[in-house]
């Protein structure tokens, strides 16, 4: 079951860039990416150096994203809960 912060996100969300945004211009490899359901942000995951994903989420507040390419499963930052 999802939590409440699913509700009304668009989870065919495009991403805006094919990498992590941050590490191509930081010169830094990504491990894994995940997608902001909120805006298309692309960032890596907190096994990367920068975890630019859930910087993404303390900057904006934007609380789920999707692991992707497969979006095998959902993260909510909030109640730092994973969904399938």
């Amino acid at each position: 079951m999802d939590c409440e912060h699913f509700d009304g996100v668009d989870e065919k969300v495009s991403p805006k860039t094919k990498d992590c945004e941050e590490c191509e211009k930081e010169g830094t490899d990504a491990v894994a990416l995940r997608l902001c359901f909120s805006c298309g942000h692309v960032g890596c995951c907190d096994s990367s150096v920068g975890r630019h994903a859930t910087k993404h989420f303390e900057k904006t507040g934007h609380p789920v994203m999707i692991a992707i390419p497969n979006r095998a499963w959902k993260w909510c930052y909030v109640h730092k809960s994973m969904y399938k």
